[in-house]
C-alpha cells in the first residue's frame, strides 16, 4: 500500500490535486482512500459531487459506536473518502481530529487498499497536523507550492519537518517532489523547479492553471470526470503516473530565509 501525503500553504489547491490525483489513480483500477486532514472538511468535496460528508470528530461527538460506514464514504471512481475535521475555530486544538481519525481508522482495520493519499494543511508547527508524517502513515510528501514567495516558504518549512522527523524510528516520510499548482506568474516554472533542486529534490509535475478547475469545481466534480478529454484532465493523469512510478524519496535540505528571498528576487 502506498501512503502519499500532499503537504501545502492553505488555500494553495492541495484539495484539488488530491482530488484529481485519486480520482486518476481510480481510473487505472486502483483502490483508493482519501483522507482530508483539515477542520474546513473540503478536501473530498469534489469526490462526492458537492456533499460535505459528516467528519469523524462530530460523529465521535454524537456516538461511541460508530461503524465503518459512518466515516468512510464512497465517492467518484469508488474513491473512499475520509474527511478528520475539527472543533469550531477557537475552542480547541485543530490536530485533535486528525488524530481521532487515525486512531479510530486503525481500530476498524480501514487504512488499506492500493493508494492513501492524506491531503494535509501546511501548519507542521502544529503536532496534530505533524501526526501523518511523525507517526510512520505519511511515507511518500509531496509539496504543493506556486511560486509565490508565502508558498515558497510553507514548503520549505515542511522540508524542515521532513528532515527532522526522519530522525525519528516512527518516522518513515521522504520527500517524492515538488508539484507547481501555476498562479499564472512570470518563470514560475523555472523558479519552483530551481527551488525543487536547490533543497534536493525534484519538480514532479507543472499543474498550468486552466479554466476546466474552476468550471469542474462549479459543477462539483472532478476534473477527471467533468471533462475527462481535457488537457488539464491529462495532467492530473501525468502527476498520477509520476507518483506511481516515482521510487526517488529523499530528505531534503530546507533553505535559510536569505536564500530563499535570493532566489524569489532572482526570478521575478
Amino acid at each position: 500500500m502506498r501512503q502519499i501525503a500532499l503537504y501545502g500553504k492553505g488555500g494553495i489547491g492541495k484539495s484539488t490535486t488530491s482530488a484529481n490525483l485519486s480520482a486518476a489513480f481510480a481510473e487505472n483500477g486502483l483502490d483508493v482512500m482519501q483522507i482530508g486532514c483539515d477542520p474546513k472538511h473540503d478536501s473530498t468535496r469534489m469526490l462526492m459531487h458537492g456533499r460535505w460528508i459528516p467528519t469523524v470528530l462530530e460523529q465521535m461527538y454524537e456516538r461511541k459506536d460508530l461503524e465503518m460506514d459512518d466515516v468512510i464514504f464512497t465517492g467518484f471512481g469508488g474513491v473512499r473518502c475520509v474527511e478528520a475535521g475539527g472543533p469550531e475555530p477557537g475552542i480547541g486544538c485543530a490536530g485533535r481530529g486528525i488524530i481521532a481519525t487515525f486512531q479510530l481508522l486503525e481500530k476498524m482495520k480501514a487504512l488499506n487498499g492500493d493508494v492513501v493519499v492524506y491531503d494535509v494543511l501546511g501548519d507542521v508547527v502544529c503536532g496534530g497536523f505533524a501526526m501523518p508524517m511523525r507517526d510512520g502513515y505519511a511515507q511518500e510528501v509531496y509539496l504543493v507550492t506556486s511560486g509565490e514567495l508565502m508558498s515558497l516558504y510553507a514548503a520549505n518549512n515542511i522540508c524542515k519537518a521532513i528532515a527532522r522527523l526522519s530522525e525519528r524510528s516512527t518516522a518513515r516520510c521522504r520527500l517524492g517532489g515538488v508539484i507547481c499548482n501555476s498562479k499564472n506568474m512570470d518563470n514560475e516554472r523555472e523558479l519552483v523547479a530551481e527551488f525543487s533542486r536547490l533543497i534536493g529534490s525534484k519538480m514532479v509535475q507543472f499543474v498550468p492553471r486552466d479554466k476546466a478547475v474552476q468550471a469542474a469545481e462549479v459543477n462539483q466534480m472532478t476534473v477527471i470526470e467533468h471533462a475527462p478529454a481535457s488537457p488539464q484532465a491529462d495532467v492530473y493523469r501525468g502527476l498520477a503516473k509520476t507518483i506511481l512510478a516515482n521510487d526517488d524519496l529523499r530528505i531534503p535540505t530546507a533553505l535559510d530565509l536569505d536564500e530563499l528571498e535570493k532566489l524569489a528576487r532572482a526570478y521575478l
